[in-house]
Parts: structure tokens; C-alpha cells; sequence
């Protein structure tokens, strides 16, 4: 991530949206073991586990790359990926 000099404003809107929220935990995690998590090569997409126990789907938007990998590679296709609002996004000076 470092590389890509990936750059969002603190205060911007997400621009990874889940069409049905309930999908990553209660079809993907089952069926799949939730692939976002390891299809993504930023690390956006975790499974975290709170204090209760209970799972939690969470989307670290901040570290994306823009590579919209999450957004063909869902097997539900529940994750739309939108470009991020002003100059956000990685900035590839060598390219």
C-alpha cells in the first residue's frame, strides 16, 4: 500500500458499498470462509470478532487501491465499488 501512495480524506464517504449487508456473515463466511479477506491485496476486507463474540464484517475503505479486484471477484457480487470522491486513490509516479 505504501507504494501506491494511496491517498483519501479523512471525512470522505465510504466507496465500497455492500448491497445487502447481512451477506459477507451469513452466506459468504459459511459457504466460503468470507474470501474478501484474502482475495483483497490491501487487507480492506477482515472478519473481526468483538469482546461478545460475535463477528463483525469490516471495511478498512482507507486502504484500498483501487485495483476493484472486490468488485469482480465477490461470489455474491454484494460489493460495489465506486470511484472515491476529489483526487483520492493511488497516485503510481513511476507509470
Amino acid at each position: 500500500m505504501f507504494l501506491s501512495n494511496t491517498n483519501h480524506e479523512e471525512d470522505q464517504p465510504c466507496h465500497l458499498k455492500l448491497a445487502d449487508p447481512s451477506i459477507p456473515l451469513g452466506k459468504n463466511l459459511p459457504l466460503y470462509d468470507e474470501p474478501a479477506q484474502r482475495y483483497c491485496p490491501a487487507g480492506v476486507y477482515e472478519i473481526v470478532t468483538l469482546e461478545s463474540g460475535e463477528k463483525k464484517f469490516q471495511i478498512n475503505a482507507q486502504n484500498c487501491v483501487h485495483c476493484k479486484t472486490c468488485d469482480i471477484k465477490d461470489p455474491a457480487q454484494n460489493i460495489n465499488w465506486i470511484a472515491p470522491e476529489g483526487t483520492g486513490g493511488p497516485n503510481y509516479p513511476n507509470m
